[in-house]
């Protein structure tokens, strides 16, 4: 089944000029999307015999993971071994946008609603703001290897999330702190970047325009924070 999410969730605004010396990484480096399956690890090995990114390759040895997803999340994963790139992406004061179908218990109020958008406390700091959605229609998404736990009197609902940073397990912390559990969570982009024609545990490498509007949107957000770009 193929799925196909929205084509730009995130709302960058993207400006008409590239950093040069960005053409020139974009030729030296690899970026690949994977779409990683429920219950895999976003890592190449593990001693307790766990899926793990190797079981999806092949793959470069020189690619690594950009952030994370935890095994019970699915979604987009970026492997790239362009470090700049993932200092960037990863970098909480860059404030780059990461978007999320997320599936919760019951149904949040507005007054929830309101509460995630302008941030919750978690763990003694408050989350920054950020995009929520409630979906008026069930997302149409690819079933879960390992059904999420279903009671019969209690129904769902599904949100997409739209944040800046991230935190560890983020999402589930802020919809627990409402008092709506996540039952299933999947990262549907990074950035402009989508899972747009692909299924769980399939990779594809960017072509030469994503790759492109993926630096665009670094140096972009470089304006907006004023950091030196390095040399």
């Amino acid at each position: 089944m193929n799925w196909n999410p929205p084509a730009s969730p995130g709302g960058f605004f993207f400006s008409q000029r590239i950093m040069p010396h960005k053409h020139i990484r974009s030729e030296l480096h690899t970026y690949i999307v994977f779409y990683k399956p429920y219950g895999v690890l976003s890592q190449f090995t593990d001693d307790a015999g766990r899926k793990t990114l190797s079981d999806f390759g092949p793959f470069p040895k020189c690619v690594y993971p950009v952030g994370r997803l935890d095994a019970d999340s699915e979604g987009l994963l970026l492997l790239t071994d362009d470090n700049d790139t993932k200092h960037r992406l990863v970098e909480p004061r860059y404030g780059h946008t990461r978007t999320y179908l997320v599936q919760v218990e019951r149904t949040p109020t507005s007054e929830a609603l309101a509460r995630l958008r302008m941030g919750v406390l978690i763990e003694g700091k408050k989350t920054n703001e950020a995009a929520v959605q409630k979906l008026e229609q069930e997302p149409d998404v690819p079933p879960r290897a390992v059904p999420i736990r279903f009671r019969k009197n209690v129904a769902t609902t599904w949100l997409e999330i739209t944040l800046t940073e991230g935190r560890n397990r983020q999402v589930r912390k802020m919809t627990a702190a409402v008092g709506h559990p996540t039952l299933r969570i999947l990262r549907i982009a990074l950035g402009p970047l989508t899972l747009t024609g692909m299924n769980p545990g399939e990779h594809r490498s960017l072509d030469t325009s994503e790759v492109r509007l993926l630096l665009k949107s670094l140096t972009d957000v470089h304006r907006e924070t004023e950091s030196p770009l390095p040399g």
